[in-house]
C-alpha cells in the first residue's frame, strides 16, 4: 500500500529527529535535504533538549544506568524504572542522530566520572548484563571510544543455542532471550558499521540465526508464540523485543551487507502488517513505564504514532520491493529464477 501524501506530510510535520528519517526512509529526499534536517537535530527539537540536560561531569541524573539516589528511593518502588541516566540519554541521542561533536569530552568525562551501578565498574567497559553492554558498545563507537575489548566479551558470552540472556551471566538462566539476543545484535551491528570492525559479525550472524531459526515469533521447543510481547509495537521502545523492532534491525542490517530478505521473516511481516491502520498509520501501544526527560511521542495509547508509522512503513517498503513483481514473480514460481528472498 503506497503511503498516503496526508500521511507522508503529517509525518513530515515532526521533531527534526523524526522527520530527518521520513526524508530518507520514505519521502526519497536527497542526501543534501535529510542531512540538513538532520543537522538541525543538534539545536532544535528532542535533541537540543536532552543535550542540555547533561550534567558537568558528562552524565545524566547523575548515574550510569540508573539515577542518582534510585537505589533505597521511593521511586525504586514504583513500575518501570527511570529512562532518564545516561546510558538511556545516550542511546536516545544516537538514535535521533545527533552529531558526535555535539558530545566533546564526554568520553573522557565518563570513563573519569561514571561508574556502573553493578560492581562499580567503569562505564566503558561494560558490566555483566548484554543488554547493557550492547547500548554501551553502540554508544562508545558513536563516540569514538575505544570500545574493542566490549565488542570482544560479545562472541564469548554467546549461549550454546546460538543468542544471548541478561540473566545467564548471574546463572539464573542457560537459555536465550528474545529481547536480550535482539539487543546484542543491534549493538553489534552499530559497532561494526561505526568503527569497520567486522570481527563480531560470525557472532552477529548467529544470533540471527538464532530468531530466524524461531521465525522470530515462535518457540523452538512447541512452535507456539513467544509471547505476546512480540505483538506490542511502542515508541520509545528501550530495550522490548517485538515483531517490528526486530524486523527493523534485519532490514539496517541486509541493506548494510547487500543482503535480501530471509523468507523465514513472512510471519513477522504479515504481525506488522496486520497492525497497519486502514489510513496507513500504526497506533501507539502502552508507554513503558518510568520517569522520562520529556514525551519522545505526541500519540497516546491507541492514537496514531509518527515514530511507529515510520518504522512500520519502512520495513514493509523494504520487504516488499524485494519481493519479485509480474513477470518475475511467475518466472520465480516456475523454477526459472532464484526468488528475491530466502
Amino acid at each position: 500500500m503506497a503511503l498516503d501524501r496526508r500521511v507522508l506530510d503529517w509525518l513530515l510535520n515532526s521533531d527534526p529527529a523524526l522527520r530527518w528519517q521520513v526524508e530518507r526512509d520514505l519521502a526519497g529526499a536527497p542526501p543534501e535535504v535529510w542531512q540538513a534536517s538532520r543537522a538541525r537535530v543538534n539545536t532544535e527539537g528532542f535533541g537540543a533538549a536532552l543535550l542540555a540536560k547533561q550534567d558537568p561531569d558528562g552524565q545524566w541524573a547523575g548515574g550510569a544506568y540508573f539515577p542518582a539516589g534510585f537505589f533505597g528511593s521511593a521511586e525504586q518502588d514504583e513500575p518501570g524504572q527511570p529512562w532518564v541516566a545516561t546510558t538511556w540519554s545516550l542511546k536516545d541521542l544516537r538514535d535521533w542522530g545527533v552529531e558526535p561533536r555535539m558530545l566533546e569530552g564526554t568520553v573522557q568525562k565518563l570513563a573519569a566520572n561514571s561508574r556502573w551501578e553493578y560492581d562499580d565498574l567503569p562505564y566503558w567497559g561494560g558490566e555483566v548484563d548484554v543488554c547493557i553492554n550492547s547500548f554501551t558498545l553502540a554508544t562508545g563507537a558513536w563516540l569514538g571510544a575505544d570500545v574493542s575489548a566490549l565488542a570482544a566479551w560479545f562472541p564469548s558470552h554467546r549461549l550454546a543455542d546460538g543468542g544471548w540472556n541478561c540473566e545467564a551471566e548471574e546463572g539464573r538462566s542457560t537459555r536465550s532471550s528474545f529481547h536480550s539476543t535482539l539487543n546484542a545484535l543491534i549493538g553489534l551491528l552499530a559497532y561494526e558499521r561505526m568503527t569497520g570492525d567486522a570481527s563480531v559479525r560470525d557472532a552477529r550472524h548467529g544470533g540471527e540465526e538464532y530468531l530466524l531459526e524461531r521465525r522470530l515469533l515462535y518457540r523452538a521447543t512447541t512452535g507456539e508464540p513467544v509471547g505476546d510481547f512480540v505483538a506490542e509495537f511502542v515508541y520509545p521502545n528501550r530495550h522490548r523485543y517485538s515483531g517490528l523492532a526486530v524486523l527493523d534491525h534485519f532490514r539496517g542490517a541486509a541493506q548494510y551487507e547487500g543482503r535480501a530478505p530471509d523468507a523465514r521473516m513472512a510471519d513477522a511481516v504479515a504481525l506488522v502488517r496486520a497492525a497497519r491502520q486502514p489510513d496507513g498509520t500504526w497506533l501507539q501501544g502502552r508507554p513503558l513505564a518510568g520517569r522520562v526527560w520529556f514525551p519522545m511521542d505526541e500519540a497516546a495509547e491507541g492514537q496514531p504514532s509518527k515514530w511507529l508509522t515510520l518504522i512500520g512503513t519502512r520495513v514493509l517498503d523494504w520487504w516488499d520491493g524485494a519481493q519479485p513483481q509480474g513477470a518475475d514473480a511467475a518466472e520465480a514460481l516456475r523454477g526459472g529464477a532464484e526468488p528475491a528472498v530466502g
